[in-house]
């Protein structure tokens, strides 16, 4: 009879896990009977992501996709659904869901276990990030670097530094780590990222002891660092160290000092430095264009801000997606809508469509400078691209002028 019942026990269970698995699959199939892709999955799963608020349903479309962090798509899919789940402080949700994958077969290995660390830290369950690292071994899995490293890259996700650094003394002599490029780049860019740029000095001082060579990374994060904190004697301090290394300022660092003032809204000083990598023969990429863009946006020179944009796009450099976000937004905000109607209309038609807050203001400045017609056509793209919002939307759409 306790044989009987523990067979029936074990066939419900069957069933249910059964069942679950068919309803999941169904959620990611288009209704016909080829067998889906993993990739074709995860497309689908990206898709219905992006428009879920339930969590319930975020981590069924999850399932369903049975992702796995070897692939990008499946990395993006992660990404988006822990922010939604995190957003919705399902942060259960989340643990439980960890922990079910990390009995997958194909899941049981050190890839997936640093990944999911990562995925802790986004979700700022840093106890969790630890403990996943320290139960490595439980799973046959060694304390590698590159999980360490991975660890360090969580704790500075969700900004906690202090548990950055005694991770950073204490771990590799407990765990028997020796620590990488990537480790003490990790470490700088948390101490720069904190506002303690200076503690970095001491990164590098042990970084030669260990004949450990720093690149453009170590720099590039340092250089932020003292900008950030306006230290600029530091700044160059930095730059001397990196020509004492045998490394030249190029076009990525160049980027980030540019980037640096325009954050600073210093644009007159990013300029001389554009002017000085044109007078050494360097070509500015779109990346340095973009942080122009961004830089006299936030300052309310749009003036400028378009002749960079319109220099970017004479150079043959392609505007990316946060390009024209920026410029719908800055240009909304400064009131000109009839520029910020031809920047979001031409993103649209790349299938890039700014945050619906933006999207709103453009509408309703569209609509109160008498330019209605043009108000509702914009609505009708966004309507056709996208189903989200639909019945919000026709709401706003109702509430315009006649």
């Amino acid at each position: 009879m306790a044989l009987f019942s523990r067979l029936r026990t074990n066939l419900n269970l069957f069933s249910q896990k059964h069942h679950r698995y068919l309803a999941t699959s169904s959620i990611l199939s288009s209704g016909d009977k080829t067998p889906l892709t993993s990739k074709d999955k995860t497309r689908a799963a990206l898709t219905l992501l992006k428009s879920e608020s339930n969590p319930e349903k975020i981590l069924e479309i999850c399932r369903a996709a049975a992702l796995t962090p070897e692939s990008h798509l499946d990395r993006l899919a992660f990404s988006i659904a822990i922010n939604k789940l995190s957003e919705a402080n399902y942060f259960n949700g989340i643990s439980q869901y960890l922990e079910e994958l990390k009995t997958r077969p194909d899941l049981q290995n050190e890839r997936f276990h640093a990944h999911s660390i990562i995925l802790y830290g986004q979700a700022n369950m840093t106890e969790h990030a630890v403990r996943t690292f320290k139960e490595m071994d439980e799973h046959k899995l060694r304390h590698s670097v590159g999980a360490f490293n991975a660890l360090l890259l969580a704790l500075t996700i969700a900004k906690d530094y202090k548990e950055v650094k005694r991770v950073f003394i204490e771990f590799p002599k407990t765990y028997g780590i020796k620590p990488d490029l990537d480790t003490y780049n990790r470490v700088i860019k948390a101490f720069c990222e904190s506002g303690d740029s200076s503690s970095a000095y001491s990164i590098l001082a042990e970084m030669d002891r260990k004949s450990i060579k720093p690149n453009a990374s170590s720099f590039g994060a340092l250089v932020a660092g003292f900008y950030k904190e306006e230290k600029y004697e530091d700044v160059n301090k930095v730059l001397q160290m990196m020509e004492r290394y045998g490394m030249k300022s190029g076009v990525s660092m160049y980027n980030v000092r540019i980037h640096s003032l325009c954050k600073l809204r210093k644009c007159a000083e990013a300029k001389a430095l554009l002017d000085e990598m044109l007078s050494k023969g360097m070509k500015p990429n779109s990346v340095t264009y973009s942080h122009f863009i961004y830089g006299f946006c936030k300052d309310g020179n749009f003036e400028e801000a378009k002749k960079f944009y319109r220099i970017m796009s004479n150079s043959g450099l392609s505007p990316n997606s946060s390009v024209y976000f920026t410029m719908v937004y800055f240009m909304c905000k400064g009131g000109d809508y009839e520029t910020a109607l031809g920047f979001c209309k031409e993103s649209i038609e790349k299938g890039w469509v700014p945050n619906f807050s933006t999207m709103k203001s453009l509408v309703t400045g569209l609509a109160g400078a008498s330019k209605v017609s043009e108000a509702k056509e914009l609505i009708g793209l966004v309507k056709e691209k996208f189903t989200k919002n639909v019945d919000t939307w026709n709401e706003i759409e109702a509430g315009l002028p006649q």
